[in-house]
């Protein structure tokens, strides 16, 4: 490999994003996934995301799993990625699954990889505190005989509903933490009483060796790494993996990797506290409001039309949002 380090990045970009329709729909009634949407005008959500991914690995060890669906979207901005980085799965079955056929592919080209796992749907204020906490963890995963998962908590500066959140248990030698709870979108009441207990925002960063993260898999997973491992080999072929990877997703059930896969090995992770950086993911249109009442007016008013019909614009969607549900209170009264 070229980087001596092995340090390799995964973002994931194959979801559907359908709790942000309301604002990625267009007028014709089709839905464009959140991360191929900018938020207020100029690089899409994956693209910000891979621009991140450049700041803990070179660009030849950024990998992205992408959606065959979703192609004429991420056609155009996967385009600076080595075309073999770009991990194409045939329909979504859940984010355990986009992530594990994609470790297949990152393992056959370097076993000694250390993985920086990324969801494409992140705002971050202040880049350069997160890239620091990455680029230390990595150095932690590499440090740890390669058996750790460590996930990267935010320090949360309000009591927020619509994330999760991780309950820090005991410090760890190397000044991670094991993981106590996962506590997914509790009200605010609850979520502050975490908030004492040191419970920090769950980013769903995570950091780890890929032979630890598949180890999270080999339970219950085996003939799946099987068969995924078996596509990936097949890589020489393009046509022969499409296939086998259709016959596979046909047949695989839907798995999400928080709720399914990290909750069930608590025991094995470790989080890492991250200075607030001015972190949100943008799930829902309430964040994206609340991340653009933030934003200088004058930034968003200068780019907020600057769509492209390939490219849906969020904060231009979500005036035209406050625009039809103002005119009818117009007329009534």
């Amino acid at each position: 490999m070229t980087n001596h380090n092995h340090t390799w990045a995964l973002v994931l970009a194959a979801g559907e994003g359908s709790r942000l329709h309301t604002l990625t729909t267009t007028a014709e009634g089709v839905a464009i996934p959140k991360q191929f949407c900018s938020l207020y005008g100029g690089p899409s959500l994956f693209e910000e995301t891979t621009r991140r991914a450049s700041h803990v690995a070179s660009t030849e060890l950024v990998c992205s799993i992408v959606a065959e669906q979703h192609r004429q979207w991420w056609e155009h901005s996967t385009r600076h990625l080595p075309a073999g980085n770009v991990i194409v799965q045939p329909e979504n079955r859940g984010t355990a699954h986009g992530i594990l056929f994609s470790l297949m592919h990152i393992m056959i080209r370097d076993p000694n990889a250390i993985v920086v796992v990324l969801p494409a749907d992140h705002y971050v204020k202040e880049e350069r505190i997160l890239a620091e906490s990455v680029r230390a963890t990595t150095a932690l995963a590499r440090a740890s005989s390669r058996s750790g998962v460590y996930l990267l908590g935010i320090e949360p500066d309000e009591a927020d509903s619509e994330l999760g959140y991780v309950v820090p248990g005991s410090r760890v030698r190397d000044g991670s933490s094991k993981v106590s709870q996962f506590v997914e979108k509790p009200p605010s009441e609850w979520a502050r009483l975490l908030i004492d207990r040191g419970a920090l925002w769950n980013a769903l960063i995570i950091v780890a060796s890929i032979s630890a993260l598949v180890r999270l898999f080999e339970k219950r997973f085996a003939s799946t790494i099987l068969d995924m491992l078996t596509i990936a080999r097949r890589g020489g072929c393009r046509a022969l993996a499409v296939s086998a990877a259709k016959r596979l997703y046909q047949r695989l059930p839907t798995i999400d990797f928080s709720r399914d896969i990290l909750e069930e090995h608590t025991q094995r992770l470790r989080v890492v506290a991250v200075a607030n950086c001015g972190w949100t993911d943008l799930g829902t249109p309430r964040r994206v409001a609340q991340i653009l009442q933030q934003l200088p007016p004058g930034v968003v008013a200068s780019q907020s039309e600057s769509e492209t019909p390939m490219q849906m614009n969020l904060a231009a969607a979500h005036m035209r949002l406050q625009q039809s549900e103002y005119q009818p209170a117009i007329h009534r009264q």
